[in-house]
This record gives structure tokens, C-alpha cells and sequence, in this order.
């Protein structure tokens, strides 16, 4: 595989979407669903997030292997309602960085609100909105799943505002 594949992310420990991109095409699409174990296993619940860090890390470290990833764009996780939010954050803050780090694959990082003013022209643009915008720019096929479609669009919405200001991913599209 010759082609630069650019893997674009919106993490989330239950619902960690991800896409690869080639230029403007689709190459794949997915979310990563990750669950706590039931309460009555009684596993401890540092040892249960690790399990579900694996899996994250498991399709992760595929994809890059699989389409020989050249470049990582992710939405920035932020701001949390409770500490174990806080914790869910850094876990994926986490897992991205760590991944980037030691796989050699450049990473930038963008906010939220950044794509969302640049796919909308308002930070505070709706999921829906966010959606409807992805499916004509990039002609994504909803899955019918809201979770998978919130996330892949949100990857996607990070990728779109890549496009525009990333010197990396710009270099690469030339290549």
C-alpha cells in the first residue's frame, strides 16, 4: 500500500469512533463499544478499565498495521462533569498519545468546538447538525446506529477541519 492513510479519531472509552481516510474517500469506518463488566463479577474496577484500554488498543494497533497508518488527527476529549469523567478522559488522552508515541505516527490534536465552527460556522452545533453536514461532505451512509454515526462523524469532523489546517496532513496529500 502506497497510499497515505490518515487515521482520524474521536475518542471515547464506550464509544471510541475512528475513520480512515485516504484524500477525501472513506477507506473504513467503526467505533470501538467498550462496557464495564457487570457488577456481579466483582472485578475490581482499575483491573476492568485496563481490560477495556486493551481492547481499545487492540483495534487501534490493527488498524495502523493493517492500512500502514502515516498520520493521527484526534478531537481533544475536555472538560468533565465528575471525576470519574475526569479519569475517562485521561484514559483515551492517554491511549492516543501513547499510541502515536511509540508507533512513530505524527499526531495533532483539535478541540471540539474548532471542527464544529469550522464544518458549521458555530461552535455550539448539534450531533444532528454535525451529522447531516458529514453525510454530504464526505457522503457518509448512516448506519442507523446513533452511536456509531455520532462518532464516526465526529472523527470525520476532525479530519474535515485537518484538511484545512494541518500543515502534515497537507504535505501528505501531495505526496
Amino acid at each position: 500500500m502506497n497510499e497515505n492513510y490518515i487515521l482520524a479519531l474521536d475518542p471515547s472509552l464506550t464509544a471510541f469512533g475512528w475513520v480512515v481516510m485516504c484524500q477525501q474517500d472513506i477507506i473504513a469506518s467503526g467505533v470501538i463499544k467498550t462496557s464495564p463488566s457487570s457488577k456481579k463479577q466483582n472485578i475490581r474496577k482499575g483491573d476492568d478499565r485496563c481490560r477495556r484500554i486493551t481492547e481499545i488498543n487492540n483495534v487501534l494497533l490493527d488498524l495502523i498495521d493493517r492500512y500502514n497508518i502515516k498520520f493521527i488527527v484526534s478531537e481533544q476529549p475536555h472538560g468533565s462533569q465528575s471525576a470519574v469523567s475526569a479519569v475517562m478522559i485521561g484514559i483515551v488522552l492517554g491511549i492516543v498519545q501513547t499510541i502515536s508515541d511509540v508507533k512513530q505516527i505524527p499526531l495533532e490534536w483539535y478541540l471540539e468546538r474548532e471542527c464544529k465552527q469550522n464544518l458549521l460556522g458555530k461552535a455550539s452545533a448539534t450531533k444532528e447538525e454535525v451529522i447531516q453536514a458529514i453525510k454530504r461532505l464526505f457522503r457518509y451512509r448512516l448506519t442507523g446506529f446513533k452511536y456509531v454515526d455520532e462518532a464516526v462523524c465526529d472523527a470525520l469532523a476532525v479530519y474535515y477541519y485537518a484538511m484545512s489546517y494541518s500543515s502534515i496532513l497537507k504535505m501528505l496529500r501531495h505526496q
